[in-house]
């Protein structure tokens, strides 16, 4: 069978993978790499436009990962891009260099997209779970979905993240976190949630996806002394605990968390941003429990791509 290859070329990382097409309609992974590349880095000083530095560093990613791609035969590739290029002003001339320079070409998901597959992907990889609330905390957008029966009855996405908030209200100095600077921050996500008529409170679980709510699991395993902290699908978090864990971060500097955070040290100017979209909807909600979910928008689309072959299969 072929094999499908994922590139995701997200607002902090890029990620890519590469899944081998069984007989039976399933996947198995072959590949899969992850770069930090902070794509949505620098464009609120940039006037909404993406950075040349950081254009740049998914440009290499990219390369690097043509280079494997080269390796393969009988594969199919998959390009998707998300908020920071959704959202940025020179979003064609991006697009129009990957094309010309590395034969690339990508989807741009729009928040509704982005939504749905986090939507299939986690509900795909979590049979126990009825009803819930999913956020996805990105690097510029965050993904809300409610679910009622394992329907998706509400979703949206909304135009801030780690790395943006991190960067509109300063939470990504040296220093410890202002308490005023965290406040505003908090008030401008309240503002948010309340125009959502669909979010109210519900103590069903929160879902959880995103590079700061995984690094949350890993800390939480850590305190746990769990000796393995790759696996976190599953894994479930009282609030009183994520919120003592986000205290804790909130009273440290730079230095602090990132020495806390050890291998994910590279999140200790976006680590706080990251968890305050989740520390409101848990206000909002009255969740007692979160949940963390391994599958997201990459394996939404694995999903959609397995139901579409077995669709074609069904019908010769």
């Amino acid at each position: 069978m072929g094999y499908l290859a994922i590139v995701d070329l997200g607002s902090n990382s890029t990620r890519f993978v590469i899944e081998k097409l069984q007989a039976d309609g399933t996947f198995q992974e072959i590949e899969r790499i992850k770069r930090d590349t902070r794509l949505a880095e620098g464009m609120e000083q940039n006037g909404g436009r993406l950075t040349e530095v950081a254009m740049q560093r998914v440009f290499d990613a990219v390369a690097e990962f043509q280079a494997i791609v080269q390796t393969y035969q009988d594969l199919e590739i998959i390009g998707i891009a998300t908020a920071a290029v959704r959202e940025a002003k020179n979003q064609a001339q991006f697009v129009k260099r990957l094309q010309e320079n590395y034969q690339f070409e990508i989807r741009v998901l729009t928040g509704d997209q982005e939504a749905y597959y986090d939507y299939l992907g986690a509900m795909s990889a979590l049979n126990h779970i009825n009803n819930a609330w999913l956020l996805d905390t990105g690097g510029a957008s965050i993904e809300l979905v409610g679910i009622e029966d394992r329907m998706a009855v509400n979703f949206i996405s909304l135009p801030f993240g780690a790395v943006n908030l991190a960067e509109r209200f300063n939470l990504n100095g040296p220093e410890s976190i202002d308490g005023v600077a965290l406040t505003e921050a908090e008030q401008y996500i309240d503002q948010e949630y309340d125009v959502l008529p669909w979010l109210e409170c519900d103590q069903q679980p929160i879902i959880l996806l995103g590079g700061a709510n995984r690094t949350l699991a890993r800390l939480d395993r850590m305190r746990q002394g769990y000796e393995d902290y790759g696996s976190f699908h599953g894994y479930q978090m009282a609030v009183d605990q994520v919120q003592t864990i986000f205290d804790d971060l909130r009273k440290m500097n730079h230095q602090e968390r990132a020495a806390i955070l050890g291998a994910e040290a590279n999140r200790a100017d976006i680590i706080i941003s990251g968890l305050l979209p989740l520390m409101q909807l848990v206000e909002v909600t009255g969740t007692t429990k979160v949940i963390f979910s391994s599958s997201g928008v990459r394996e939404g689309i694995l999903q959609e791509y397995r139901l579409e072959h077995d669709t074609i299969i069904s019908n010769l």
